[in-house]
This record gives structure tokens, sequence and C-alpha cells, in this order.
């Protein structure tokens, strides 16, 4: 008897063993609010900790990659979360967005709702339908009068040459080209009742004590970023190819970070639905 409960937890501990040991795969595309991630990656110190980034064009993607198995975590809005609600939980907060994610227009607001219809350029699996959702509710526009046109966002900025009463959900740092183009903000997060945050979300099967460390690793990309906002950039600036370091700067007011919530937050968190017991 003894020998069997000596077998069955050493069974027990080496399974535990190889979950700490696991290789975190974390898909993630470059919206603004993943750029501590970025930042300790250049660093080394998420190879060193056995942690591997995957990089994506899109939110979409980076929730497939998850539900396919292909990777057991991924960064994303409460949005792409409930698609894979029963398989993942919130393990760090990253940001909240505050007009960081927006939607531009080739026209302004008054001719384009003078439109009969508008050819809308998003990733309609992601929080960029949200956004155009609470667009249209605050001003009054029916969804039938949106053409719905789903690219990723490098895609979508080939797609809007010479378009017609064109809007493009997008967020940082894609805004920077379309804007070059001559579109304007006629929407963003910045809105008091609209809530977007992003987390990392992990696979259920993935001790969470895994994850202690690449919070740490996220708590100290910030405080560098607040303390030599240029010496952050120089590191990530391969990440966003088209910002200047005055684009970066102008970019991370459209973010809070949020990666030591206040009670206030997370019970704000929990009301919407999102998981918290987790969250480190």
């Amino acid at each position: 008897m003894r020998v069997f409960f000596l077998m069955l937890f050493l069974l027990f501990f080496t399974a535990c063993n190889d979950r700490d040991k696991e290789e975190i795969k974390i898909a993630t595309n470059e919206w603004i609010g993943y750029a501590p991630i970025f930042y300790a990656n250049e660093k080394g110190w998420l190879k060193s900790d056995n942690i591997r980034l995957l990089r994506t064009v899109s939110l979409g993607e980076s929730l497939k990659l998850f539900k396919s198995g292909y990777v057991n975590s991924f960064c994303a809005t409460q949005y792409e979360y409930q698609f894979a609600k029963d398989n993942v939980y919130p393990v760090i907060l990253l940001d909240k967005s505050n007009g960081g994610d927006m939607i531009l227009a080739n026209k302004s607001l008054k001719k384009l709702l003078k439109s009969s219809k508008i050819d809308v350029y998003l990733e309609i699996e992601s929080v960029n339908y949200l956004l155009l959702k609470y667009f249209a509710k605050k001003y009054n526009i029916s969804m039938d009068k949106f053409i719905l046109h789903d690219f990723d966002q490098n895609t979508i900025y080939e797609e809007v040459e010479n378009k017609n009463n064109v809007i493009v959900v997008t967020y940082s740092p894609y805004d920077i080209n379309f804007i070059k183009k001559g579109f304007i903000k006629i929407a963003s997060s910045k809105e008091k009742d609209l809530l977007i945050i992003d987390a990392v979300f992990a696979s259920k099967e993935i001790s969470k004590i895994r994850f202690n460390n690449l919070k740490h690793y996220i708590d100290k990309a910030i405080e560098q970023l607040k303390k030599d906002p240029k010496e952050f950039f120089e590191v990530v600036k391969l990440y966003y190819k088209d910002y200047t370091y005055k684009d970066f700067m102008e970019s991370l007011d459209g973010v809070k970070w949020i990666n030591n919530p206040s009670k206030e937050l997370l019970k704000i968190i929990k009301d919407k639905n999102i998981k918290t017991k987790s969250i480190l």
C-alpha cells in the first residue's frame, strides 16, 4: 500500500513539475498595449524563462492559433476572450484602451451620415466589431447601412485606396498609415462607458505559477517605459516600423496600464463576466 501511494505521489509530482517547465507560447499582434511584452522579449527575459512569442497580423489570428492548440496563451481583449471562454482564463491584465482603438473615415461624419451605404473595413472577429456597434448605436445608424469587409489591418491599408464613403476600424500602431492617407478620427475607445481591456489569456492546462515571472517582466518593462521612454522605444521600435518616437509617445496616450489593477477595476471586470480569480 505504501508503495502504491509513493508511486501515486511521484506521478503527481512529475506531472506538476512538467507543467511548471512547459514552454509558454504566446500569440500576439502589434497593438501598442503589448509593447511591454515586446520589450521583455528583446531584453531576453522571456527566452530565459522558456516563453516564446508568436507574432500575428490580427487579434482574430491570435484567437484562432489558441483555439487550434498551436499556442497555449494569447494577448487579446475581453471580446476575443468570450469566444474561448470555456478553455481559457485571464492571467495578467495589461491595459485599458483609452482612445487607442478608433474609427477613421475618409469623409467627415456629417457626410457619412448622409450616405446610403458605407464600406467598413475591420477585423470582424475582434473588438473592432464591438467598437463599430457602439459607434452605430451612438449615432443611431442601422447596421444594415454598413457593407462589412473582413481583413487584417495590413490588408485593409491596401484595400481602401480610391474608395468612397469608407470607415476603417483600427488601432495603434496601424492608425498612422491611414492618417497619412488623409483619414480622420470620428470615434474612439475614449468614451467613458466603453470598456476595452487587454490581457494575457492562458489555457487552463498551464500552471499559474508559470506566469509569475512573466508578470514580473511586464511590470519591470512598464516601469522602464515610465522611467526612460526613449530607451524603451529604441528597444521595441522594430515592432513599430512606421512610428517615430513622437508617434510612439502620442500613441501611449491611448492606453492606461492596468497590470496592477485596483479592487474597483477588478469588480468592474467581474461584473462584465470576466473571470478575475486567476489574475496575478
